[in-house]
């Protein structure tokens, strides 16, 4: 089936607005839909937010035959898979969790060319018979989701996304969309190189998110230092991200003693559990979501005011897509962290630990050292962040760094004292024993091994623990001294740490780094653009617990009904015909059909309740 070129179906335009229900491309969303329609490769790096989905749903529907797209996640497919029939585009997904069945039904739709996207994890796609079934079909686009899985110098790294590296010998002529969230300049090399053969059009959009304020904060009492954090941010949404299930899980029941509404959210809970979380974080205000990295994938909610990381993340990549949860309406966000040494020990631990190549490995522990090198920055943090991706970027004057200069001091005697204590006590202990020895502290360990009678014994006195531990951490971070992690986290001198002690290096840390941390500095985190009167606040509530409804009655995520965005808009035009509701931001042809008379009545009872009180 070949359409005609003139047909309103051609037009991305027309199809974002009556399928989609949106007036105008985002950013950055155009140029790469113009690429794809026209039946060229294309490699778009684009924000978390941004709307990368519809930049393959739109040329999948202006040109002919069937488009694949391929994605990591099950309950990913599904969510989008059901997004899209509510919006009356024929998509399917054949997958695990479903029957064998329920498959095969799809599969004869797909081969009776009733389907237009059919979403498949590479594992599913890269089969021979898979493969050779697919090639007697009339392909229209292959998109490929969350691409930097197929590098090996990727974030997140999925050796069954290597595959995919065929498939353009496969469909020979069929475009090739990719698309990330995420892909420093190596990792996006390696993707060219593998899925494109060495040359492809590629589209990266700033990184830039001006209104997220980002703080970081050495360890000192996390639990401490959450509660303080969200002290005057109840009734705000947000996310606390943790190392392991269990922390999420524990976060999660202080926040709620403490008064907030907070749920956990990982992979050890049930699917219905997790769905449960989910729908309550997408529908009602000031939900707390205590998560595992398993939290926010295909999650587009506009008014999370932030996000705090209650332990160190994977890398600035996997950081630079967490933090870009919050904030999606343009207001003021918060990105808080915390971490410790410990952190820095067990994710070395994890890299070592993942038996990917010493290759992989080599790179992995150089993303770290960028990403400790961003916690230690003495100079704009966001510069920092937006370095890393190869962008330039004025100070940002919303970061801790910029509205608290950083002071930094020389600290070359105490570094030296720090690398001497080390080198005599045989430079297989940790920060902790370093600690103690400095702090004169009889421990056990020190008693024991003999280290009270070092010429370094309580010569660090006049500082506190937290000093010294911060200043360990700070020496790791400037690569003088070498975690064993492959050991009990023992420190070392690296060759730069041997360096100073000899007198060859200076060392210069940030005592804002040690000191108690103080009350953050506030920015207005008022909602831009929601609805702000009593009014249209209560009718916005109205309408989340009808779309919760909606969405259980069909076994869907609640923003799969309408994501916030919609429902904003309808508080604030409180439309009262169809006319009316079509003009809402995000309604399109089918959802009008479905949808609109079920919310217009919703808003009509508002208005009626409303004026019968006056």
């Amino acid at each position: 089936m070949h359409r005609n070129p003139d047909s309103p179906l051609s037009d991305p335009h027309h199809i974002l607005r009556s399928v989609f229900g949106y007036d105008s491309f985002r950013p950055g969303q155009e140029e790469i839909v113009a690429q794809l329609a026209s039946g060229n490769h294309a490699l778009a790096v684009m924000p978390t937010g941004a709307g990368k989905s519809l930049c393959y749903q739109v040329p999948a529907l202006v040109r002919s035959g069937l488009a694949i797209v391929v994605s990591p996640l099950v309950a990913l497919m599904q969510d989008q898979v059901a997004a899209l029939k509510l919006a009356g585009v024929a998509a399917e997904t054949i997958n695990s969790s479903a029957g064998r069945d329920d498959n095969v039904a799809v599969w004869k739709r797909v081969a009776a060319g009733e389907v237009r996207l059919l979403y498949l994890s590479p594992e599913r796609l890269m089969t021979e018979r898979m493969i050779a079934a697919l090639r007697r079909l009339e392909i229209g686009l292959i998109a490929v989701d969350e691409v930097h899985c197929m590098s090996q110098w990727g974030a997140s790294f999925r050796p069954e996304y290597d595959a995919l590296k065929t498939l353009r010998e496969a469909f020979p002529g069929v475009p090739i969309g990719a698309f990330t969230a995420t892909a420093d300049e190596v990792t996006r090399r390696d993707i060219v190189a593998k899925l494109f053969g060495g040359s492809v059009k590629e589209f990266v959009s700033g990184f830039d998110r001006p209104n997220s304020r980002l703080t970081v904060r050495p360890k000192n009492n996390t639990r401490q230092q959450l509660l303080s954090f969200l002290e005057d941010r109840r009734g705000e949404s947000g996310i606390v991200y943790a190392l392991s299930r269990r922390s999420a899980e524990e976060w999660a029941q202080l926040l709620a003693a403490s008064g907030h509404r907070a749920v956990a959210y990982h992979a050890g809970l049930s699917a219905d559990e997790r769905a449960n979380a989910q729908n309550l974080f997408m529908t009602e205000k000031g939900i707390i979501v205590c998560a595992t990295i398993a939290f926010g994938m295909g999650i587009d909610k506009p008014d999370v005011r932030f996000v705090f990381h209650a332990d160190l993340p994977q890398n600035l990549d996997s950081y630079y897509q967490e933090i870009g949860r919050a904030g999606r309406d343009g207001a003021p966000a918060d990105a808080h962290m915390v971490f410790g040494l410990q952190d820095i020990q067990m994710r070395r631990r994890f890299i070592d630990d993942e038996g990917a190549g010493a290759e992989r490995a080599r790179r992995e522990h150089k993303r770290l050292d960028a990403l400790v090198a961003y916690c230690e920055a003495p100079d704009c943090r966001r510069q920092s962040l937006l370095g890393y991706f190869g962008e330039y970027s004025e100070p940002c004057g919303n970061c801790d760094v910029c509205l608290d200069p950083v002071e930094r001091v020389d600290g070359t005697v105490e570094a030296r004292l720090v690398c001497s204590a080390m080198q005599a006590s045989g430079e297989r202990y940790g920060a902790a024993h370093i600690a103690d020895i400095l702090l004169g502290k009889q421990s056990d360990k020190v008693m024991n091994a003999g280290h009270s009678v070092l010429p370094m014994f309580g010569a660090g006195k006049a500082h506190s623990r937290s000093h010294w531990q911060s200043f360990i951490r700070q020496l790791v971070g400037g690569g003088m001294l070498t975690l064993d992690v492959a050991g009990f986290g023992g420190l070392s001198l690296s060759a730069k740490g041997r360096r100073l002690l000899d007198g060859e290096l200076p060392f210069q840390y940030r005592p804002d780094m040690v000191r108690q941390t103080r009350k953050d500095k506030r920015v207005d985190s008022g909602s831009a653009g929601a609805p702000r009167d009593s009014q249209a606040d209560e009718l916005l509530a109205r309408l989340k617990a009808l779309r919760l409804k909606l969405a259980k009655q069909r076994g869907v995520a609640a923003y799969i009904i309408f994501s916030d965005r919609s429902l904003i808009d309808m508080a604030q035009k409180k439309p009262l015909t169809k006319w009316d509701f079509a003009e809402v931001n995000g309604v399109g042809a089918s959802k009008l059909e479905q949808l609109g008379e079920i919310f217009l009545q919703e808003i009509r009872d508002f208005a009626a309740e409303t004026a019968k009180a006056r």
